[in-house]
């Protein structure tokens, strides 16, 4: 489904993506691991449209997507849950959700959508009317998720969807992604937390230095003592 190849991304006169190359096959689940800086967030940003590579191919579906902007990307079904939530604080639940439509224009579609995630997230369905502000933080990750899900994406970005939540909203958030999987959406995951990539993803690439470092079984990164301690500071 998605092949990037020989991505390069610069900052200014600061290259942070050099020449990476990886691939997340349709219905699989892929982590992307790293340190802080390594290039991890750049990565989803290029392929969300937020960034424009200086050089690479990103293949999705037989097309080249390299350059096109986020309306675009996210019409052609590249849909990304920002890291920290980033839900609009002072709109209601389900105004969140209604806003992750905007490129839609089948109304009767949505709600039903809508339905379906308050059946996926029954919490949201009780706070559906409450701003999304006032909510916890696994509960406006579930907002975050699901305002996502109605842009009907099929490929689903995720930035360290885990990261400021407590292990039992963690623990929720992989059954969520599980859930997902077994529904047929292909993911690519971003983490620190190696316990949850190996948790979820068939597949795992390893960033350093803006390079891909290691790739190999996620359920095995675990394992690897060498690559805990040389890739990810562990």
């Amino acid at each position: 489904m998605l092949e990037v190849n020989g991505l390069n991304v610069w900052y200014g006169v600061t290259e942070v993506l050099r020449d990476v190359s990886f691939r997340v096959p349709e219905n699989k689940i892929v982590a992307l691991l790293g340190g802080n800086g390594s290039g991890k967030t750049t990565i989803l940003n290029s392929l969300s449209g937020m960034v424009a590579p200086r050089a690479g191919t990103i293949m999705f579906d037989g097309t080249d997507v390299a350059g096109w902007a986020p309306d675009r990307m996210v019409k052609r079904g590249i849909v990304q849950v920002p890291q920290g939530r980033e839900v609009f604080a002072a709109m209601t639940v389900r105004e969140n959700l209604e806003l992750g439509a905007a490129t839609r224009r089948d109304m009767a579609a949505i709600r039903t959508d809508i339905e379906e995630l308050y059946e996926l997230f029954p919490r949201l369905r009780e706070r559906r009317g409450q701003r999304a502000g006032a909510l916890s933080g696994g509960e406006q990750q579930q907002v975050a998720i699901g305002r996502a899900l109605m842009a009907r994406p099929k490929l689903l970005l995720m930035d360290e969807p885990s990261v400021g939540l407590a292990p039992l909203v963690v623990d929720m958030v992989i059954d969520t992604i599980k859930t997902l999987h077994a529904r047929g959406l292909t993911i690519l995951i971003v983490e620190q937390n190696v316990g949850v990539a190996a948790a979820v993803a068939e597949d795992a690439y390893v960033l350093k230095d803006g390079e891909i470092a290691y790739s190999g079984a996620a359920p095995a990164l675990i394992n690897d003592p060498e690559v805990l301690s040389s890739y990810l500071g562990r």
